[in-house]
C-alpha cells in the first residue's frame, strides 16, 4: 500500500486568535513495505501529519493520496482506510477498557460485524504478532498486566483489523528498558516477518538508526529532509541546528574523527564503530 502526500497544509483553529499552522505544504511518499522512521523536536508536526494518513485530521489544503485514492475527497469511506492505515497513539494502554485481553483485542472485529469464528482468528493472529501466548493470557485482565504488556495488547487491537500500514507514535514512551527493547523487537518482527509497511514515531535517535530504512525529518511543520540512516545522521550539524541529536555512536565516531582518527564517518552501531576503530588500529601498526 503506497501513501502519497501531496502539499498538505493544516492549521489548529483556524481563524481564532490562537490560529497555529501545525504543517506547511508538505509533500512526501511511502512505499509499500517500506519502515519509515519519523523524527522532529516536540511540537514539529509529526503527530498532526500522521494523524491525516488514516483521516483522522483533513488537510486545511492539499491531499493525500492511499493507494492512489484521494481520501481528502468528501464521500470516500474513511472506516475502510481506518482499517487499511492503523494509526497506536502514545500510551494506547490508555485505551484498554474491557474486562478480558480477548475482549480488548476482539473489539475492533466486533465492530465490523464479523463471524465468531473471524474474529477469534484475529485475536489469536494478533495477540500471536506481539509476542503475547492466546491460552494463557485471553481470559486475564489487561490490567493485571505490566506496562509493556499492556502495551501489547493495545498494539493487538490494531492489528486485528488487518491494516496494511501500522503507524506508531512514541510506542516506547514510559516503558522501563526491558520493556522498551521488548516492543522495538516486536515492532521490528511485524515488518520483516508480516510484511506490514510500518511508520515510527520516536525521539530516539539509537532506536530510529537500528531499525528504519528511511528517515524523515519534520522542523516547524515542514519535512526538510528525507534518505537513509546513513545520510540523515551525517547531516549532524543540520539536526543540531533544529535542536535533534544525532545516535551516541555516530557523535562519537565524528569526535575521533576530529582528533584524526581516520575512520568511517556514518556508523550507526557499536559494532561498526569497533570494526571501524579495529580497523584503524591495525593500519596505524602496519
Amino acid at each position: 500500500m503506497s501513501i502519497k502526500v501531496d502539499n498538505i497544509s493544516y492549521v489548529y483553529m483556524q481563524g481564532t486568535p490562537f490560529e497555529y499552522k501545525a504543517l506547511d505544504d508538505v509533500s512526501l511518499e511511502i512505499n509499500n513495505g517500506e519502515f519509515i522512521g519519523l523524527i522532529g523536536h516536540t511540537g514539529s508536526g509529526k503527530s498532526t501529519l500522521v494523524q491525516h494518513l488514516n483521516g483522522l485530521l483533513k488537510p486545511t489544503s492539499g491531499k493525500i493520496y492511499i493507494d492512489d485514492m484521494d481520501i481528502t475527497q468528501k464521500g470516500v469511506n474513511l472506516k475502510a482506510i481506518r482499517q487499511k492505515v492503523g494509526l497506536v497513539f502514545q500510551y494506547p494502554e490508555h485505551q484498554l477498557f474491557e474486562e478480558t485481553i480477548y475482549k480488548d483485542v476482539a473489539f475492533g472485529p466486533t465492530n465490523l460485524e464479523l463471524s465468531k469464528e473471524d474474529i477469534d482468528k484475529r485475536v489469536r493472529m494478533a495477540l500471536s504478532m506481539v509476542g503475547i501466548d492466546y491460552g494463557e493470557s485471553k481470559d486475564k485482565s489487561p490490567f493485571d498486566l505490566s506496562g509493556g504488556q499492556r502495551r501489547r495488547v493495545a498494539i493487538a487491537g490494531v492489528l486485528a483489523m488487518e491494516p496494511e500500514v501500522l503507524i506508531l507514535d512514541e510506542p516506547t514512551a514510559g516503558l522501563d528498558p526491558n520493556g522498551r527493547d521488548s516492543i522495538l523487537q516486536e515492532i521490528k518482527l511485524l515488518h520483516e516477518k508480516y510484511g506490514k509497511t510500518v511508520i515510527l514515531v520516536s525521539h530516539s535517535m539509537e532506536d530510529i538508526a537500528k531499525l528504519v530504512d528511511r528517515i524523515i525529518v519534520m522542523n516547524k511543520g515542514k519535512c526538510v529532509l528525507s534518505g537513509s540512516p546513513r545520510e540523515v545522521f551525517k547531516q549532524s550539524d543540520m539536526l543540531n541546528e533544529i535542536g535533534l541529536g544525532i545516535p551516541q555512536i555516530t557523535a562519537l565516531v565524528k569526535q575521533l574523527r576530529s582528533k584524526g582518527m581516520d575512520i568511517r564517518d556514518d556508523c550507526l552501531t557499536v559494532q561498526e564503530a569497533k570494526e571501524e576503530i579495529l580497523k584503524y588500529l591495525r593500519s596505524r601498526k602496519s
